[in-house]
């Protein structure tokens, strides 16, 4: 087993399966030196079970996890379990108030089910939105009321839990009810996150008086105290997640939203739910990679690996000019296909099969010349948001979970709703007003999303599964940790924590300077323009992966976040 706190050693196992004794368990874990500022990612653990493993976006969750699962709790259990408490754990990034998506691998059937856990607009939603000033909109806001759908994490727990798990709803949320009730020790990554978001903060009175009480933000090593949140979580816990889509909670999100000029009724929120999906997929150098489907980016990343099975990317290099601007380029066109096609798969006008014919393909990859030089872009520089959490599960019977959810942006919509705790998504910001797109704002419609799980199977059965945050970057980033598992013979950890590059909308390339200056300045000669960033940044996503090898669990976790990862 990988190395666990003594408190936790001290513990006793219980024969029952009951996550219910995750109280126990956090309780200890935070009390713990060594959960304040926990080293993510450590190149030197690989931990390595042969019964399970969980990968989580937070130290804490992960232990969560793993002790479920060390009860008796299958993959789904520790999952949401896991999930609840990243809502506790890394508040600016999700939450009650987010959008969720995974993969469910079911060993009993060999089949991947699709969780949909994305809001829907409201049925004020239109095109033809006016500012304050009664003047028509050209492009919807960044943040504020007009972004936020309903949020879709809480009846997607309910619903994966209901349907694959076998505790308690109740039993699920209690480790992130522990959390609450004991308080959030602050991470020196928590503390600089929440000050990079000051100006956010302060722009909200209910953000501020959580988030910066008396004007400070919290340090690293104090307590966060989050009091609503936790009579929140503990009336969805103890009432049933109709609670948080028919109760109080929404009553009072509605009202919050309604008095700021927000889209959404109670009758959105009664309306909800979250929709089972098929997933789609792509057989990749001897392996099926399994992503999620429209209104997600699923379909870009198997059209950059569609294009890339064209190339000898083994021959090519790892990290060579070549193949970096080769990726890039499959990046760039698979891009442009999702930018102008993907949407509320109701919408669409172009299916996926179109998107990924062999045919089509095969022109796009005859377009890219490994020696060849930068693309220009008319689009601009974008804002980063890599505001995102990721976890796996996998149990001793062979069911794996991919699972992410968000709030998109840090703290979302810039609202939280007072009383409550809960911080709102702006999903809704990457709707176009543009009626001949078909992501255009409209009732009921889910917006486009970043958020991709992956799941990679081998003769049908888990082999691989990997996610990570980093919005727009999410599908770089994989791509790039699936050739560094799968064709260049790393670990999963030594796959994440290889340095990796990022192609930006203006088409510029962030490039981590662990990768040569001889390779950069190649790159640079070529014509891009090469963003050089020292350390270890959230800029090129917090990736997690667990490998199925040979019987064993392979895990691993990205030290550019607070990413944990055991097995046992």
């Amino acid at each position: 087993m990988t190395s666990i706190p003594t408190a936790l050693l001290s513990l006793p196992r219980a024969p029952q399966h009951r996550a219910g004794r995750c109280m126990l368990l956090v309780g200890a874990l935070l009390a713990s030196p060594s959960c304040q500022d926990v080293p993510a990612g450590d190149p030197g653990r690989d931990p390595l079970g042969a019964r399970g493993a969980v990968t989580a976006g937070h130290p804490i969750a992960a232990f969560a996890g793993l002790e479920v699962l060390q009860q008796g709790g299958n993959a789904m259990d520790a999952a949401i379990a896991m999930a609840g408490v990243l809502a506790v754990a890394r508040p600016h990034m999700n939450g009650l108030g987010g959008d969720m998506f995974l993969l469910y691998y079911e060993a009993a059937t060999g089949t991947v089910h699709a969780l949909n856990a994305s809001g829907t607009a409201g049925s004020g939603a239109t095109n033809e939105l006016r500012g304050p000033d009664g003047e028509p909109l050209a492009a919807l806001p960044e943040v504020g009321p007009l972004t936020v759908t309903v949020p879709g994490a809480v009846r997607g727990w309910a619903a994966a839990l209901a349907r694959f798990g076998t505790i308690s709803w109740r039993q699920a949320l209690e480790p992130a009810v522990a959390v609450a009730q004991v308080g959030l020790p602050v991470s020196q990554r928590l503390a600089l996150d929440l000050e990079a978001q000051r100006e956010k903060i302060e722009a909200d009175r209910e953000l501020a008086r959580i988030y910066a009480p008396s004007g400070a933000i919290p340090a690293p090593g104090s307590t966060l105290r989050q009091a609503d949140l936790l009579t929140t979580l503990e009336q969805v816990q103890h009432e049933g997640p109709d609670e948080f889509y028919s109760g109080a909670t929404a009553r009072r999100i509605v009202e919050h939203l309604s008095s700021m000029g927000g889209l959404l009724t109670v009758d959105d929120f009664a309306a909800y739910e979250p929709v089972w999906m098929a997933p789609i997929d792509l057989d990749y150098r001897g392996v099926t990679v399994t992503a999620f489907p429209p209104n997600t980016q699923g379909v870009a990343l198997l059209e950059e690996l569609a294009i890339l099975q064209h190339f000898d990317v083994a021959a090519l290099g790892h990290n060579t000019p070549d193949y970096l601007h080769t990726v890039t380029e499959a990046i760039r066109l698979a891009v442009a296909d999702r930018d102008t096609t993907v949407a509320d798969p109701r919408a669409m006008r172009v299916a996926v099969e179109d998107l990924l014919a062999p045919e089509r393909i095969a022109e796009l990859a005859a377009s890219i010349a490994p020696d060849g030089r930068a693309h220009g872009t008319a689009l601009a520089a974008t804002d980063d948001h890599p505001n995102t959490v990721y976890l796996i599960a996998a149990d001793e019977d062979g069911n794996v979970v991919s699972l992410i959810q968000s709030l998109f942006h840090s703290f979302g919509s810039g609202i939280a709703v007072p009383g409550t705790g809960v911080i709102l998504h702006n999903r809704g910001a990457l709707f176009t007003l543009d009626p001949s797109h078909p992501n255009v704002l409209a009732p009921g419609n889910r917006p486009y999303h970043t958020l991709c799980p992956v799941l990679v199977l081998k003769d049908g059965r888990p082999w691989l599964a990997m996610g990570t945050p980093g919005g727009d970057g999410q599908t770089h980033t994989l791509t790039q940790i699936l050739n560094n598992v799968l064709v260049f013979g790393m670990t999963p950890q030594q796959a994440i924590d290889a340095p990796r590059i990022r192609r930006h909308p203006d088409g510029s390339l962030a490039i981590e300077d662990r990768i040569a200056e001889e390779v950069r300045s190649a790159l640079a000669a070529r014509g891009y323009e090469v963003l050089a960033r020292e350390g270890w940044t959230a800029e090129f996503g917090g990736a997690q992966a667990i490998l199925f090898d040979g019987g064993l669990l392979r895990a691993g976790a990205d030290r550019r976040r607070e990413a944990w990862a055991m097995a046992y």
